[in-house]
């Protein structure tokens, strides 16, 4: 019989174990939990053991980034995995993560954003943005330091199939997010007097009287997340026994239910806190309640609980080993709060509690936009594949819009009333989804590749006011009911009257305008004709003449085998997908030739601080010089306002975000390597180009690193020909970046190769020390100020970048600190030439491959000599190193 029984209670355990692990099993897959811009694999969190996924399937924009090392483990051991990466989106005012929960509309969901800043982007500048559920303010995200883990919960009802989690640039900084989740909660949890027409926003979640960490999935099976709290005045109470928790929906996990809090004095209330700035905020309260101490028969615990002073519930007895949950049927108001949980008259022992959360409450005041517009504008997006970003609500929040909408907000719900997508890239005929947009005033689709008829379904757009069609291969009739509103003025319509005509009579108008087209295509063909051979002979007299009459007039770049249409750059670019950098020139996109190779594209940015005459300047310019340490040049785009350049691909991106990022694993040969790269491409340029030229912008940024960290010069649009081979101090405009700017040619405005030394004497020093061209500590300092003090006395060791660990030739670095500083001189006579920097560069690399003489920590009499002198001479006002807000651009007196 005995035997029996304990048969009985292993299958009963094994059938417990088994129905467990099929629900947690089954709560696993309900949840949505996304590692943001994780690489494209699932993993297993090993402190969750919860699968997450990348966010590929949930968003189509951003930039994945990793987090700098010094926030990573093991300097960082408490870092949650899915921390250490992020996505962040420098592009676009509103980016939106889709999230489909199992249960679809009408469910209730927990959902959690994360978010370490971590310096990713190596700017140590915190962001501040907003963050949206669906079309409602959710909450301001902001962050006290750079280690600083932020989270942010909701509790809410789906509005329908799909949520919409969405981060907001406001202008404080680029939005990001480490991590999303979704978990699915019991329906009867969390209520309100607000029922499906608020969300919950977590205030506090709180273990109470517990020391250890608990809460989250598996203890929780909603994996909440669970703070310990014990006050100082409070003792803690616990108790191993099972607690019964199945009768409600709230399922507070053991580890948390366990614990409790009791005063030290028992005559004393426990007490919590809290406040805000808001007269109008409203709160919830979920007190969890279960008495884990055995009493006697003599013995009880009764509480009395208010709010602000308040009685609420009435008298309340927390029962043996059994997980009670007390809240509030109406929302707290107000500014300051305070619970009370105080030992009732006739009570015999103090009072006692487990756990508590608080919330606070969103109500959902916005309204989505009108359902058939949103369903009208996602057929649209879908059909023409559009490319822009598109995320979220097309019309809300507010100024949120999507980009070429405009809606109208005076109405109960908003609607679509204007929709541009001229220069859009649209193919096929024109979709009929757009006469669903019943509101629409204004539709532009001009300048695509649409094809086919004018649609009579246009005609149902009643509101429509402006329609243009202008720029597209349509043909046949515009519609009578078009035509007869156009003609009362009630419809400014724009068509391509040589393809779409009003009426009948245009074909027997073609018939009589065709040989007059045609006679004045052929004229047209031989004036043009004429024209470019009078331009090539014109050309041909001298390239150095060509080259400055193309800058003053903006004659268009001549040579056609490396251009390309815009057409041509939106194929190559995948529609401009992948951003991979900005300068002053604009934004440069990754991008695909057609054989295969990859190509950079950088495209003009109306708002450049370059503009048509550089981008020339540096187009004419790269089809002359060829070097290996110069960026390859593939070709241009110069199709109407769309400039466009495109250059080689390099995977390694720039030195300065590579030494900001990679520098522990940067060896001293590496950077030697790098440097002598660079004055390989220079020296070319001052030497090996005839006229000579002068680049005028040398800088990290714009030194480019292949696939195996070759260095190769980029960014010719400040670049200065000169008209002969022995032109030198030409008095120009002065540019060029601070911090890199020679003093000389910013003070007397006269130009000549020695500037470009100067540029890359900082270059060099960078390259050693590991910091920024202007270091920016209590007081911003340039980088020759910083280092040239520690070299007059020796103290080389101080100024190395110590991420190098001391694995150096120190005859190699000393010496070349030596060139830096000469490079750095204040007068340009006093400066090395670039072809003296070059043999001097390759003489320290030797010296670092060759080792077996030891090391050196200290300097000659001579080196701290040479030191003395090349420092001395650079002593003057170090207000141009550092005189800018950023010392990436330029500061006002340099503008160009």
């Amino acid at each position: 019989m005995e035997r029996d029984v304990k048969m009985s209670a292993r299958v009963a355990l094994l059938l417990f174990l088994i129905s467990a692990s099929s629900v947690h099993a089954q709560r696993r897959i309900a949840f949505i939990s996304i590692d943001c811009g994780a690489p494209s694999k699932l993993y297993e969190d090993p402190d969750t053991n919860i699968t997450y996924s990348p966010d590929d399937n949930f968003i189509d924009t951003g930039i994945s980034q990793n987090i700098s090392s010094e926030y990573m483990y093991p300097n960082n051991p408490n870092l949650p995995l899915p921390a250490s990466d992020l996505k962040s989106f420098p592009q676009g005012n509103k980016n939106c993560y889709t999230l489909k929960p199992e249960a679809g509309k009408g469910s209730l969901n927990l959902i959690r954003a994360s978010f370490l800043y971590g310096n990713y982007d190596g700017k140590d500048q915190l962001p501040e943005f907003d963050l949206y559920l669906d079309v409602n303010f959710w909450s301001v995200v902001t962050f006290g330091n750079a280690s600083d883990f932020v989270t942010k919960e909701i509790v809410g009802f789906a509005q329908s199939d799909i949520i919409h989690v969405c981060l907001l640039n406001k202008g404080l900084g680029t939005p990001f997010i480490s991590a999303l989740e979704l978990r699915p909660l019991n329906s009867s949890t969390y209520s309100t007097e607000f029922g499906t027409n608020a969300s919950l926003v977590l205030v506090q979640r709180l273990d109470i009287g517990s020391s250890n960490g608990t809460g989250r999935y598996a203890e929780d099976v909603y994996d909440r997340v669970w703070s310990n709290y014990i006050s100082p005045s409070w003792d803690s109470v616990r108790t191993s026994s099972p607690i019964t928790t199945d009768e409600n929906g709230y399922r507070v996990p053991y580890e948390v239910i366990k614990t409790a809090a009791r005063p030290r004095n028992g005559s004393e209330p426990l007490e919590l806190y809290w406040s805000t700035t808001d007269s109008d905020a409203q709160f919830y309260v979920y007190m969890y309640f279960s008495e884990v101490e055995h009493l006697e028969k003599n013995q009880s615990r009764k509480l009395n609980i208010s709010w602000n002073g308040a009685p609420l519930f009435g008298q309340f007895v927390p029962r043996y080993l059994y997980a009670d949950i007390l809240s509030n049927s109406k929302a707290f108001v107000g500014k300051d709060h305070h619970i009370s949980i105080s030992k009732a008259e006739n009570s015999m022992l103090p009072p006692i509690f487990n756990a508590v959360e608080i919330y606070r409450v969103m109500q959902l005041v916005e309204s989505p936009t009108y359902t058939e517009d949103i369903d009208a504008i996602m057929n649209v997006k879908t059909t023409y594949q559009i490319k822009k970003i598109w995320a979220g609500d097309p019309c809300a929040p507010n100024n949120f819009s999507w980009e070429g909408l405009n809606c109208n907000y005076n109405v109960s719900v908003p609607r679509i009333i204007s929709l541009n997508l001229t220069s859009s890239n649209l193919s096929g005929i024109i979709a009929a989804s757009i006469a669903q947009l019943s509101a629409l005033e204004s539709l532009d689709l001009s300048n695509n590749n649409l094809t086919g008829p004018v649609p009579a379904f246009l005609e149902e757009l009643k509101s429509l006011k402006t329609l243009n069609l202008t720029g597209n291969q349509l043909s046949g009739f515009v519609p009578n009911a078009l035509k007869e509103r156009s003609d009362d003025g009630k419809l400014v319509l724009s068509v391509d009257s040589q393809n779409v005509c009003g009426s009948d009579s245009c074909k027997e108008k073609k018939k009589i305008v065709a040989p007059i087209v045609g006679s004045l295509l052929s004229a047209i063909v031989v004036l043009t004709g004429l024209i470019v051979v009078w331009k090539l002979r014109t050309k041909e007299k001298s390239a150095t003449e060509g080259l400055e009459t193309f800058k003053k007039e903006g004659i268009p770049v001549a040579s056609r085998k490396c251009q390309f249409n815009y057409d041509e750059v939106v194929e190559i670019t995948k529609n401009f997908n992948t951003e991979i950098g900005k300068g002053g020139f604009g934004t440069v996109y990754h991008g695909y030739m057609k054989d295969g190779n990859q190509v950079a594209v950088k495209m003009l940015s109306p708002s450049s601080t370059q503009g048509p005459r550089e981008f020339q300047a540096e187009a004419e310019l790269l089809m002359r010089i060829h070097h290996r340490n110069l960026a390859s040049f593939v070709g241009y785009c110069d199709d109407a306002d769309n400039l466009a350049l495109i250059y080689e691909y390099m995977p390694n991106g720039n030195l300065k975000d590579y030494l900001s990022v990679k520098s522990s694993s940067m060896t001293w040969e590496l950077r030697l390597r790098i440097a002598i790269d660079a004055a390989q491409g220079l020296e070319y340029l001052h030497h090996g180009c005839k006229p000579p030229i002068v680049h005028r912008d040398v800088k990290t940024a714009n030194i480019l690193l292949s696939e195996d960290l070759e260095a190769k010069i980029a960014d010719f649009g400040l670049s200065k020909v000169y008209s002969n081979d022995n032109e030198t101090d030409v008095e120009s405009t002065v540019m060029g970046t601070a911090g890199y700017l020679d003093p000389e040619y910013y003070s007397s405005h006269k130009l000549n190769e020695k500037s470009d030394v100067y540029s890359f004497g900082v270059v060099l020093l960078e390259l050693i020390t590991g910091q920024p061209a202007v270091i920016r500590s209590d007081e911003r300092i340039h980088i020759v100020h910083w280092v040239g003090p520690e070299l007059q006395k020796g103290n080389i060791a101080s100024v190395v970048d110590q991420r190098m660990e001391g694995d150096f030739n120190m005859s190699s670095i000393g010496k070349a600190f030596g060139i830096a500083m000469t490079c750095t001189t204040r007068t340009s006579q006093q400066r090395a030439t670039m072809d003296f920097v070059l043999s001097e560069l390759k003489q320290c690399l030797e010296m670092e491959l060759s080792r077996d003489q030891g090391r050196n920590y200290g300097l000659t009499e001579e080196s701290r000599d040479r030191f003395a002198a090349a420092y001395s001479s650079s002593l003057y006002d170090s207000s141009i190193y550092t005189d800018s807000t950023n010392a990436d651009s330029m500061t006002e007196p340099f503008a160009r």
